[in-house]
């Protein structure tokens, strides 16, 4: 594959995950060189994520594109908040979208989704209950998955996307602070490459957003003579 090209930020950002490969707060490190050490570990898997992006991502896009329905983001914890980010990333950029919750699916909320939807999983443990529990039900609807995950629920699924991420930034091992930061930019691609696709205009993008600065210039563009 073609090697990423590096630059000064980068290449120190490479040092620094090299010499601090897991930070660690008993060693003492000042704060500074802590979150350093923090933001390189990240930067270095979303290098790792970009170089080892395979085919499995255009199947992944080919199958929103043709689906016909919408983009269904569904995790639990901070996975589900992430999901929540995605749906409207997605909704934003031309593709509907919305987020619903894995505990009220089961109470629910499934039928919000239907046969034409693609139901976007996100589990960096692919062993989250609530989520495993749905799935006989989810296949039962005829909906395709896309799993970001590795382990049980990648087998599950039509699409199996993973971020490659087997190491939290955090020296604990417990908070998901690389996972989740992976999860997020693989959908941000994700969304945006849909975009592309559909040959979304900056026009269409500012007339989904009415409001903000962004509703400004666009209110400031209208009155401007064609």
């Amino acid at each position: 594959m073609q090697t990423l090209s590096t630059s000064p930020t980068r290449d120190r950002l490479t040092h620094l995950e090299q010499v601090y490969p897991k930070p660690a707060i008993s060693s003492r490190e000042t704060p500074l060189m802590f979150a350093q050490a923090v933001i390189a570990k990240e930067a270095a898997a979303l290098d790792h994520l970009a170089s080892t992006l395979d085919t499995s991502f255009v199947s992944a896009m080919q199958l929103i594109l043709h689906a016909g329905g919408r983009v269904i983001c569904m995790g639990v914890g901070k996975s589900g908040l992430i999901g929540r980010k995605l749906a409207a990333s997605f909704a934003s950029l031309g593709t509907p979208a919305l987020f619903v919750h894995a505990v009220e699916a089961a109470h629910g909320d499934l039928g919000m989704i239907t046969s034409r939807d693609v139901v976007l999983l996100i589990s960096h443990s692919g062993e989250t209950d609530e989520i495993i529990q749905l799935l006989p039900t989810l296949i039962q609807l005829g909906c395709p998955l896309i799993a970001i995950t590795h382990s049980r629920l990648a087998r599950a699924a039509t699409v199996h996307l993973d971020t490659g991420v087997r190491e939290e930034a955090d020296p604990r091992g417990l908070a998901p602070t690389t996972s989740a930061t992976a999860t997020l930019v693989l959908g941000d691609a994700l969304a945006l490459v849909l975009a592309e696709a559909r040959h979304f205009t900056p026009d269409a993008f500012l007339k989904l957003h009415p409001g903000g600065s962004l509703g400004q210039r666009n209110a400031a563009n209208a009155k401007v003579p064609a």
